[in-house]
């Protein structure tokens, strides 16, 4: 699978699950300890902002603490999504990106990327009763790329990931990338 066309499958999935929150499932929890559904969706849209900007050599000037969404959201990270498509397009892969005031070779903030929307995708599908969207190929591509980018160190309490989650080996793709990310998957049978 092309590189662009993994990370244009992902934030089109993780859009179309964004689209399909309920007014009324704001408050519910999801995966992401830190988040219910409506400050996951500001954090997925403001982030979103800060890869398109850096991905085409600028800077993100807002407060990512305070990112309120307006009226669309969906339209916004759909928005946000084209631009970042369009970056990487344009420039490549092969260039250093600033992202948040450090030099970070292309390729790893395309992987960070990839990996920030299929996990935040996969938290408010979890949260919001809706279908995972994400393909065996885009979640096992997903993986590839947490396992060879994630440390041990960014593991643990009060750090970004959790510990991984043993999972079946053949366990779905996604279940198995969520697990190396520090979720629970969900039963097959809960989808």
């Amino acid at each position: 699978m092309a590189e662009v066309e993994l990370l244009a499958g992902v934030l089109s999935k993780t859009g179309d699950v964004m689209e399909g929150v309920g007014a009324d499932q704001m408050s519910l929890p999801t995966p992401c300890d830190d988040y219910d559904v409506e400050a996951l969706i500001q954090h997925i849209v403001g982030w979103l902002r800060v890869f398109e900007a850096n991905c085409h050599g600028r800077t993100y000037e807002a407060d990512l603490a305070d990112h309120p969404c307006g009226a669309d959201p969906a339209g916004e990270f759909r928005t946000a999504a084209a631009g970042v498509i369009a970056g990487w397009e344009k420039y490549g892969f092969d260039r250093q990106v600033a992202v948040t005031g450090s030099q970070l070779p292309g390729e790893a903030v395309f992987g960070m990327t990839v990996m920030e929307y299929l996990t935040h995708g996969w938290d408010l599908a979890v949260a919001t009763g809706q279908p995972i969207p994400f393909t065996e190929q885009e979640a096992a591509e997903a993986l590839s790329r947490a396992e060879g980018m994630l440390l041990p160190e960014y593991r643990g309490v009060g750090m970004a990931f959790g510990e991984i989650v043993p999972v079946a080996a053949d366990a779905p793709a996604v279940d198995r990338f969520v697990a190396f990310l520090g979720r629970d998957p969900v039963p097959t049978s809960a989808r």
